[in-house]
């Protein structure tokens, strides 16, 4: 089966949060008080990707080893169906969201990055690496985005599954329907953390 012929059954997008929804650097401010506050950089074609993801029927997610408040707080701006973290084993989290969503874990497209992500990538329907992936999953992924997670990893995952579904240019047209409101309950949150 092709890439294409794999991402036209897709009906859930799980991605993973470090190195893919980010560049994967983790930074700490340290506070007076020895504790530290942690920050993370996510890009806006990802996350207006998310939108149109929703726009197009795709259920999405996060599966990532981490606990991390900075996620927490872009996830619920991203208005992310399915936030799961500090998951060591990813593969029962990602068992779990394919039944939520009622779909089998062929139905299911998973962004990798590195070996914690292999049980993952090696069962769903579609696995997607970004281009600064670990040499080990580049090699097992259906298919490589164009991008280094950081810089549109995630919305190159998102438009290679809407085109071969043949729904990315309606889904974008859709978008920007200011009257839509289908478009605007889709959108990600106003940026208020």
């Amino acid at each position: 089966m092709t890439p294409e012929d794999r991402a036209r059954r897709i009906k859930v997008l799980v991605f993973d949060v470090d190195g893919v929804l980010t560049h994967g650097e983790i930074s700490a401010i340290p506070q007076p008080d020895g504790s530290g506050v942690e920050f993370k950089g996510f890009s806006a074609h990802d996350g207006l990707g998310i939108s149109l993801a929703r726009l197009g029927g795709l259920r999405v997610g996060v599966i990532t080893k981490r606990q991390s408040q900075a996620v927490a707080i872009r996830m619920r701006d991203l208005k992310m169906e399915f936030v799961y973290q500090g998951q060591a084993h990813k593969l029962h989290a990602a068992q779990e969201i394919a039944s939520k969503a009622g779909v089998t874990l062929d139905e299911m497209a998973y962004v990798g990055d590195d070996i914690v992500d292999l049980p993952v990538m090696r069962v769903c329907g579609l696995a997607i690496a970004p281009a600064n992936a670990r040499p080990q999953i580049k090699a097992m992924a259906h298919y490589i985005t164009p991008n280094a997670g950081g810089d549109g990893a995630g919305r190159d995952a998102i438009d290679y599954i809407l085109t071969a579904q043949g729904s990315l240019d309606g889904v974008i047209e859709q978008y920007l329907d200011e009257d839509d409101p289908a478009a605007r309950s889709s959108d990600i949150g106003s940026g208020s953390m």
